[in-house]
């Protein structure tokens, strides 16, 4: 490893969450304006992340959450055999750290999929405001629990759907959540590898790599590299329902 590699660098935070054009989707949703403000006072710091560098290790001390501003992020864990196993995908707007809530260390790697930043939100002033405003616990809670949601449609993913399934599923979500976000409905870049992909759903890279050229072949996507465009969403949609029934 090279011992000359710069550290990640912290920079003076220059918009504050009240004036964030992703308010709506990150902690400050709902807030009041004078729970906002102090929020403002304690969010300092913004971080930039390059490309294929970690936010934060499996291991590491838990001390800030990270609020993601700009940029794409994935999770991982190192499984015994040395291979990295996914566990999550982040994009601007999402919370990155909640792992270390429980045990006061964190249990992932974030690793950042793109030339990114994120809000640095200190977790002891969080908590301390958070039991002074009703409503910024509230919004913390529904975050909790949002992850937990998650971790369970994952569990549902791996337990109960076929390839084609699996990989619908990711879509629709992935495509959703970069709508919510001011993003095409039905155009992406995807930030992860197939492999990455396939190691999240708990499929072989030559299984996902068949199952794009699949959908492609039946009019379902198109696909170039890295970017998709889904041309018949509700034959997506139709898989994925015919996987819950």
């Amino acid at each position: 490893m090279n011992s000359t590699m710069p550290p990640i660098r912290t920079e003076p935070f220059k918009v504050a969450c009240s004036s964030c054009n992703l308010r709506e989707l990150c902690l400050p949703v709902g807030l009041s304006r004078n729970d906002l403000e102090q929020l403002d006072t304690m969010v300092a710091t913004r971080r930039s992340v390059v490309r294929g560098d970690t936010l934060f290790r499996a291991g590491d001390a838990f001390q800030s959450l990270y609020a993601v501003r700009t940029g794409f992020f994935k999770t991982c864990v190192s499984a015994e055999d040395g291979r990295d196993q996914v566990t999550g995908f982040q994009m601007a707007g999402e919370l990155l750290g909640l792992d270390g809530i429980g045990s006061d260390r964190h249990t992932v790697d974030a690793v950042a999929l793109e030339d990114s930043q994120v809000c640095v939100i200190p977790y002891a002033q969080l908590e301390e405001l958070s039991r002074e405003f009703s409503d910024l616990q509230r919004q913390l809670h529904k975050i909790m629990s949002r992850e937990i949601v998650r971790d369970h449609g994952v569990m549902l993913l791996l337990g109960s759907m076929r390839a084609e399934e699996r990989l619908a599923a990711f879509l629709l979500n992935l495509t959703q959540r970069l709508q919510a976000r001011g993003f095409s409905a039905s155009s992406l870049i995807l930030r992860m590898t197939r492999e990455e992909i396939g190691s999240y759903l708990g499929l072989k890279l030559e299984t996902v790599s068949r199952t794009f050229s699949k959908f492609q072949e039946e009019g379902l996507l198109e696909v170039k590299q890295r970017q998709i465009r889904i041309v018949d969403q509700d034959g997506l949609q139709k898989l994925v329902n015919g996987a819950a029934c």
